[in-house]
C-alpha cells in the first residue's frame, strides 16, 4: 500500500471516530461537570480553563473569575 493510500485511510478513519463522538456528545445530557485544563483549539499547544462534561468530554462553559481562582488554588 502507497503512503498516500495509507494517509488516506487514516483521515477516513479519523473522521468516523469524529462523527461517533460528536454523535455522543449531542445526546449526553451534561449532568456533570467539572473544570479542567484544555486545548483552545484541537491544533493549538494554548491551554485554557473551562467547564467539562465529565461524561463525554465536551467543553459547555466558561468559568467565572471565583470558579478560575478555586481550581487554581487547589
Amino acid at each position: 500500500m502507497m503512503k498516500s493510500n495509507k494517509v488516506a485511510d487514516l483521515i477516513n478513519k479519523r473522521q468516523k471516530i469524529d462523527k461517533k463522538i460528536e454523535d455522543i456528545q449531542k445526546r449526553c445530557p451534561h449532568s456533570s461537570r467539572s473544570i479542567k485544563n484544555v486545548r483552545e483549539r484541537l491544533d493549538s499547544t494554548t491551554m485554557v480553563i473551562r467547564w467539562v462534561c465529565n461524561e463525554c468530554s465536551l467543553i459547555i462553559g466558561y468559568p467565572n473569575n471565583k470558579d478560575k481562582d478555586n481550581y487554581l488554588n487547589q
